[in-house]
């Protein structure tokens, strides 16, 4: 196996635990609350770290562009975190995934 494939399957395999805990997460608040209760990505950053979500603002803006925090990261932000977190453990497996190799009847 490759490193870099290593290092794909790696991030898409933490990239699903966190989606599994969001979504764990975000089922039991469902149960409690009696309606169904969906945790943002933003939210979830917000209280897990809430200097590093202003501090990643502040870097975008900076040192990216003006205009790039609300058009492009903001609407991300506001989506589920399961969601995000499942689509990125898809597209990094995706990355890392090898086509298996065809052992048929002449290989060697």
């Amino acid at each position: 196996m490759r490193p870099l494939q290593f290092l794909f399957r790696f991030i898409s395999a933490v990239a699903l635990l966190a989606a599994i805990v969001a979504g764990v997460l975000d089922s039991i608040q469902s149960v409690s609350a009696s309606s169904v209760v969906l945790t943002s990505l933003g939210n979830m950053w917000l209280n897990l770290d809430p200097e590093s979500l202003t501090l990643a603002e502040i870097y975008a803006e900076t040192y990216v562009s003006e205009g790039v925090w609300r058009p492009m990261i903001g609407p991300v932000l506001a989506q589920p975190a399961f969601a995000i977190f499942l689509g990125l453990a898809l597209l990094f497996w995706m990355a890392g995934y090898r086509k298996p190799r065809f052992a048929g009847r002449f290989s060697a």
